[in-house]
């Protein structure tokens, strides 16, 4: 009777062993989903916050520039012959807008895209600081600026797409 008793014993405490090792594995297994719902939660949160930043750097960035190119836009677009004083007031423009696109500066959400960013805003105020060596001599060519520009604009493209965003031209919006 003993030995009954003693192999009931030991079965009964096999299954109680194996009853809380199940216990434990649930409870890890439902650990790991919840830490791994959260960081899918924090990835999509981070993804969000670097869209709405690359949005809000991008209006500010396009803001900044036309706060300040308007008569830059006027010279470019004139289809006279544009005067001395246009020539003079676009010049003045693109030196202003330079110095506005020095203050810009690229949101923490972004630090991922951040030298991409800088290289961006750097070719922006190069074309812009060409734009006005340029119209300070007798005969101004602004080709060389214009292709500056363009690479800036890619390099924001690529930034947005980075993101998760569809991207834009920073030429449309700044040059109407």
């Amino acid at each position: 009777m003993r030995k009954f008793w003693f192999l009931f014993s030991t079965l009964v405490f096999a299954i109680g062993l194996t009853a809380c090792a199940g216990e434990t594995e649930e409870s890890t297994e439902s650990q790991n989903t919840k830490s791994e719902d959260a960081t899918a939660e924090e990835g999509a949160d981070k993804e969000q916050n670097a869209k709405s930043a690359m949005m809000r750097f991008y209006m500010s960035t396009s803001k900044a520039i036309n706060e300040h190119d308007g008569d830059l836009n006027a010279y470019e677009a004139s289809e006279e012959e544009p005067t001395a004083e246009m020539k003079t007031s676009a010049e003045a423009s693109a030196k202003a807008v330079v110095e506005q696109l020095k203050t810009i500066e690229i949101p923490e959400e972004l630090a991922d895209q951040k030298a991409d960013l800088e290289s961006a805003i750097e070719d922006l105020t190069a074309s812009y600081q060409t734009k006005a060596d340029e119209l300070a001599k007798d005969a101004p060519s602004l080709d060389a600026a214009n292709e500056t520009f363009t690479q800036a604009d890619e390099k924001l493209g690529k930034v947005f797409e980075d993101v998760g965003l569809i991207p834009t031209s920073l030429s449309t919006e700044v040059n109407d």
